[in-house]
């Protein structure tokens, strides 16, 4: 199947922009609400949709007054909490541009992203952000920027008041200035290669794609009565379209900054669905593991887990015999229930996306009550191109187009797609256009395959195809997902283009490694730098690649291994915001390792490969 295309389901009005579904909302006699924060008492406290209003209301006179005008770029430098979603809001009710900034950018990418965009203002959530901005300013000559506001302190109280002289006639016409054409956000690439870029996302990509979303089964998980909490980076596109999303559908998005803290807030704000990326969920996959081995309870565990799966494939073959009914419903009581209550009891769905989550995971959390919806999106389509429905599902797949929108598979198996999700454009590179489309279709860099019912199934990222010396190309993508799956392993990264073979850069759990170890009969005192080097641990890490082995040819299959004595983190520069490798990063400043990998002798062929 080359291409497949799903006509769109909801017409919205062109004038429309994404004030609107604020407004909708708040119009409803049942006034829902929109948010919910925790209070100094520590207990969850809803904010109505027309108490949102009236200070998002209040926060753009301000904006107004402060000489903030119509089409202006506004930065927001901060982790997710409620307080990002008001003043995201604020901007644009004042009829300006957002620009979201993540919060552990360094001055370099701040300026970047602030000067770049032409900002004449910014949010900094606490003093250290508003000094990492000011810091950018002055470095660069940022001139345009004006006005830099915390979110904390007393930043957005001079806001507030800095705007009484703005009448509601002139906030209205500021409003309801912009159409769906209009640009409501520049949201930079988080820049696994070269600089960010710029895409322009239209008030229309939020708000069509929005609207078609609700207009399919995602109804019945995405509404009033339902409820989420964000932890993801708002600066991300996915968790950004998520919340514009909740507003149209009327949920309470509930926000926790800090991952440390989202199982307890979990249990106490109990949401009926979450997003994720799917490192999030093989954390939680194998943090129950290691419990349950810690505990003696590893063998029961493994049992459930494998129930688990089969339930959740002979429920989409559609039987499922009376035995496996019987186990299921056992392990239901032993170990099921206790993860679905460790996560607030009440979480039923879930949404992934950023990257492959895989069949094996995807069946375990549906087997356990939670339903995994994987999707596919890029930053440039506004998050979610394809997404499983839980009408039209497919596991191991990220689900067919949304309606209104299109996909193609080129020639050379890339990517293509077209729709209402997809931009308008990177901000001032028009000289990018050929590069990014062909025909109108959107170039993903992504490659993969399309079955005739239109699910998608991704295989890995085109310009990441390693080419051995002898010509052979390989996917990294399906090794590196197999070996990460398992607790020990933090990253991998696999190597060998114009190489004679395909070797890996592998990085262990610094938090899973000493149960790990003590489980395997090694003390726990053992540093990550040892545990690197030891033979217990390379000959388990061998197993992963032994058995990751098995699903490629012998010509892509990993011949050697390296341990790194340290993780790919964010903070060292080899990670982007949403967890993604930065290959290139990690090729340059792990070089050595990797020559020397290349230049040791291979093993020989009947011998196991890897470190010796």
């Amino acid at each position: 199947m080359r291409e497949f295309s799903v006509p769109p389901l909801v017409k919205v009005p062109p004038e429309t922009n994404i004030t609107d579904l604020v407004l909708r909302q708040a119009a409803k006699a049942s006034n829902p609400a929109l948010y919910s924060r925790l209070d100094a008492a520590g207990q969850w406290q809803d904010i109505s949709a027309a108490d949102f209003l009236a200070d998002v209301r209040v926060l753009a006179k301000g904006l107004m007054a402060s000489g903030v005008e119509a089409g202006d770029r506004v930065g927001i430098m901060s982790r997710t909490r409620y307080e990002w979603a008001l003043v995201d809001f604020a901007i644009w009710f004042a009829g300006a541009v957002s620009v979201p900034i993540y919060e552990t950018s360094s001055a370099t990418q701040v300026a970047w992203n602030l000067g770049d965009s032409g900002a004449v203002a910014a949010f900094g959530e606490a003093a250290h952000h508003e000094d990492i901005i000011r810091q950018a300013a002055t470095s660069e000559g940022l001139s345009s920027l004006a006005h830099v506001w915390q979110l904390e302190g007393a930043g957005l109280d001079e806001l507030r008041s800095a705007g009484t002289a703005i009448s509601d006639d002139q906030l209205e016409a500021r409003r309801s200035r912009a159409s769906l054409a209009d640009v409501a956000t520049i949201i930079y690439t988080s820049g696994t290669t070269g600089r960010p870029k710029g895409c322009e996302l239209t008030h229309g990509n939020f708000v069509e794609l929005s609207e078609n979303a609700l207009a399919t089964s995602l109804s019945g998980i995405v509404h009033e009565q339902a409820r989420t909490i964000m932890f993801l980076p708002l600066a991300h596109v996915f968790a950004r379209f998520i919340s514009v999303l909740a507003v149209a559908a009327g949920v309470t998005v509930a926000h926790t900054p800090d991952i440390k803290h989202l199982l307890p807030d979990l249990q106490s704000y109990k949401p009926t669905f979450i997003l994720a990326v799917p490192r999030v969920f093989e954390k939680v996959y194998n943090s129950a593991l290691t419990k349950a081995e810690d505990g003696g309870k590893g063998a029961i565990f493994h049992k459930a887990a494998d129930t688990a799966i089969a339930y959740s494939r002979a429920r989409q073959a559609g039987s499922i015999g009376f035995g496996l009914k019987l186990r299921h419903a056992l392990f239901d009581k032993l170990v099921y229930s206790k993860l679905r209550a460790a996560m607030g009891g009440q979480v039923a769905h879930a949404v992934s996306g950023g990257g492959p989550l895989g069949e094996r995971l995807g069946h375990f959390f549906q087997g356990i009550g939670m339903q995994i919806l994987e999707g596919y999106g890029l930053t440039e389509t506004t998050a979610p191109i394809t997404v499983n429905t839980p009408q039209l599902i497919r596991i191991g797949t990220v689900g067919a187009p949304l309606p209104g929108n299109a996909v193609k598979i080129a020639d050379d198996g890339e990517i293509l797609a077209k729709g209402v999700c997809v931009m308008r454009g990177y901000y001032k590179r028009d000289d990018l256009a050929a590069d990014t489309f062909v025909d109108g279709w959107f170039r993903t860099g992504d490659i993969g395959q399309m079955d005739e019912d239109g699910f998608l199934t991704i295989t890995g990222r085109k310009k990441e195809i390693i080419v051995t010396a002898s010509g052979k190309n390989v996917v990294p993508a399906l090794l590196e997902d197999q070996i990460r799956a398992d607790a020990l392993v933090s990253q991998v990264l696999v190597v060998g283009d114009n190489r004679p073979f395909i070797g890996a850069l592998v990085t262990l759990d610094e938090e899973a490694l000493p149960g790990w170890l003590q489980r395997h009969g090694l003390p726990a005192t053992v540093t990550l730098v040892e545990a690197a080097n030891h033979p217990v641990v390379k000959a388990a890490v061998q197993d992963l690649v032994t058995h990751a082995n098995l699903s490629v040819s012998q010509a892509e299959a990993i011949k050697s291994f390296r341990i790194v004595p340290s993780d790919f983190t964010e903070a060292s520069g080899h990670l982007t915001p949403s967890m993604k490798v930065k290959r290139a990063q990690v090729m340059k400043d792990f070089d050595s390792v990797i020559g020397e990998m290349y230049a040791a002798p291979r093993p020989a062929r009947h011998e196991p490969s890897g470190q010796h």
